[in-house]
């Protein structure tokens, strides 16, 4: 039997996605590319903007018209948040909640034969599926932690993936032992509130990253998007102490403006998002070593949103936080949420406009931070990718960097001078 996936959306998609991939090869099936033929398709959902949705949809017409005699499968956030509009598509046979992932390849094989679902799986009180995800020699993504109880004005992800929870620390050790028996070297620990983990197993972030740093085999480890008010100095000072954390922060500001934080309801305001930044590059930048990366979310056009208050982001980045990266994303208006009914709602056109001047600065901003670590020692995890006669790879604080193809440095990791 034949069976095909396509992910949108975030890591943790991707994560959950080969999870359900080796699941289904575990039990005799063959994954194949989305474009061919095949038994089941799969289709892992996003709900984050219009568009994606859409996109959603468009995925599983396509695949009913490549095999009408396939079973189409839909899991993810539109998957929960809009079920029954997602069974009135043509072909669609199976429609997973949030709660129901760990059952997923039981009960679609299930279907498939028309048998009774295994009794293996079972949903987890909390609903948590343990993924990490396969594909990358050098890297892999390991989910610790999933939903979120903030209830931003604008966000649909705790309808979507539910409550703050998260896998318990033995679980995570396990999968990252298993990530590298696969012989991967890198892993960025994912989930939607990352920061948030230890909710519902009396466990703490720190304690989490203090086990995973035992883990033979895996050399490097990165934190994508926590939230900065739960970066506490003890994570910072025990990080700087010289572990396998990485020098690279992925932290989620949104925008730039105490008013408008306060506005849609984040947890934090500018004066101490600057002040974790401080206190990262303080305990982990010295002379003659590499400089800290820092990835920083924002929100273009959320109601409200000035030309005035938008230049108080773009002045933050540029002259107060400085990051390495800006990753801007235009303001999606979701049903069901409290931004999407505020008032002064901002014209797609001026969204349009605001994320390409942020994305300059986001490429002015880069190209400082790397002529800033020219002539800085770092090691760099070469990847199995060749083009024009070349291979790539990220330094700890990840930067790309490039030398001419050599097979024996393909998932080995080399001390260069930038």
């Amino acid at each position: 039997m034949k069976v095909a996936f396509t992910t949108l959306g975030c890591k943790l998609n991707y994560a959950e996605t080969s999870t359900y991939e080796r699941g289904f090869i575990a039990r005799g099936w063959e994954v194949v590319p989305w474009k061919e033929k095949a038994d089941v398709y799969l289709v892992n959902t996003c709900a984050v903007t219009e568009t994606a949705e859409k996109k959603s949809r468009n995925l599983m017409r396509r695949a009913h018209k490549t095999n009408p005699d396939a079973l189409v499968v839909a899991v993810g956030c539109y998957a929960e948040l809009k079920k029954e509009k997602l069974y009135q598509i043509e072909g669609v046979a199976r429609v997973f909640t949030a709660a129901e992932k760990p059952l997923v390849v039981s009960e679609t094989i299930a279907l498939f034969s028309s048998s009774v679902p295994s009794s293996k799986e079972a949903v987890s009180e909390d609903g948590v599926l343990p993924a990490y995800s396969t594909g990358e020699r050098t890297r892999s993504f390991l989910k610790v932690q999933d939903g979120c109880n903030n209830f931003c004005a604008y966000c649909t992800v705790p309808f979507a993936r539910g409550r703050s929870r998260n896998i318990a620390i033995c679980e995570v050790v396990k999968q990252a032992r298993q990530i590298a028996a696969d012989g991967v070297r890198e892993v960025v620990l994912t989930g939607v509130n990352t920061g948030d983990f230890g909710r519902t197993t009396g466990e703490t972030f720190l304690d989490l990253l203090k086990a995973l740093n035992e883990v033979e085999g895996i050399e490097r480890y990165r934190i994508s998007s926590i939230e900065p008010n739960l970066i506490t100095e003890e994570i910072v000072d025990w990080i700087a102490t010289g572990t396998k954390f990485q020098r690279h922060f992925h932290i989620p500001l949104q925008v730039g403006s105490d008013e408008l934080l306060k506005k849609v309801g984040r947890r934090y305001d500018t004066a101490l998002f600057a002040s974790r930044i401080d206190y990262i590059r303080k305990a982990m930048e010295h002379p003659g070593e590499p400089k800290v990366f820092f990835g920083i979310d924002v929100i273009v056009g959320l109601p409200g949103e000035t030309e005035d208050l938008f230049m108080e982001t773009y002045n933050f980045l540029k002259e107060r936080i400085k990051p390495a990266f800006i990753h801007v994303f235009p303001y999606s208006r979701r049903p069901g949420t409290r931004a999407a009914v505020m008032p002064d709602q901002v014209q797609d056109s001026v969204k349009t406009e605001r994320v390409a001047r942020l994305e300059a600065l986001c490429a002015e901003l880069h190209d400082a931070f790397v002529a800033e670590n020219k002539g800085l020692p770092e090691k760099v995890l070469w990847e199995s990718s060749v083009k024009d006669g070349l291979m790539a790879g990220y330094t700890g604080n990840y930067i790309r960097v490039e030398k001419p193809y050599d097979p024996a440095l393909v998932n080995t990791i080399e001390r260069i001078t930038l």
